[in-house]
């Protein structure tokens, strides 16, 4: 298998909301900035709104990469790409017409990302890939940071990577849970190419250093 660059997007759902901005400036070594944005309902927690997004992609340095996990984002997606978003992710469990969300999010020149929770397969997406820039798996239940990695997920980012493979497509894999120094192997050598982590990141002292760090991990054992 053919090495290719891994991403790696810290969470900020681990920050220091008080000090975000300072935050942001410590993660400037990353690809993307992921933020998490849920409604308390979809999912069970509440995190950041729209102003706050705008702000995030106003100040940082790096691409934001918006997830959604709320109730409705054929209604919101296309709003949180207005704030410059460079892309967003809503959920299987949440859409009601992902391919006609998918095109709506491309044609503002946003890249349109799906995302599998742990309980929901991947196979349906199979016959739409080529619709998707990303397909995020989830490792851990979404709506809380900091839970363990679940390796039984894994499975599903072989197969998507093997179908990805077999149709040419240029379409990323996202994994989003439990990264680490430790799990970002395992994860890579699945075929994923991107890697979201948290605490990971925001636990280090040393942020730079932990980037670079699961980086390598990752890099080495990469596989498409």
């Amino acid at each position: 298998m053919e090495n290719m660059s891994i991403q790696i997007a810290p969470s900020i759902l681990s920050a220091d909301f008080v000090n975000l901005e300072r935050d942001l400036k410590a993660i400037s070594s990353a690809d993307l900035v992921h933020v998490d944005v849920m409604d308390h309902h979809f999912v069970p927690n509440l995190t950041l709104g729209e102003p706050i997004v705008e702000r995030i992609c106003q100040v940082s340095d790096l691409p934001v990469d918006v997830h959604l996990m709320i109730e409705d984002p054929d209604r919101w997606a296309p709003e949180f790409a207005k704030l410059g978003a460079a892309s967003v992710t809503f959920h299987m469990g949440a859409t009601h017409a992902p391919v006609r969300l998918a095109r709506q999010l491309r044609e503002m020149g946003v890249k349109a990302c799906f995302a599998v929770r742990p309980a929901e397969p991947v196979e349906p997406l199979f016959d739409i890939l080529d619709e998707f820039d990303m397909i995020l798996v989830m490792t851990v239940e979404p709506g809380f940071g900091g839970q363990k990695f679940l390796s039984n997920q894994m499975g599903k980012v072989r197969r998507l990577r093997d179908r990805i493979t077999e149709l040419g497509l240029p379409t990323r894999i996202q994994v989003d849970g439990g990264v680490s120094v430790t799990t970002a192997p395992v994860v890579a050598q699945a075929g994923a190419d991107v890697l979201v982590a948290g605490s990971a990141v925001y636990g280090a002292q040393d942020r730079a250093q932990a980037i670079d760090s699961i980086r390598r991990a990752a890099q080495g054992a990469y596989r498409s």
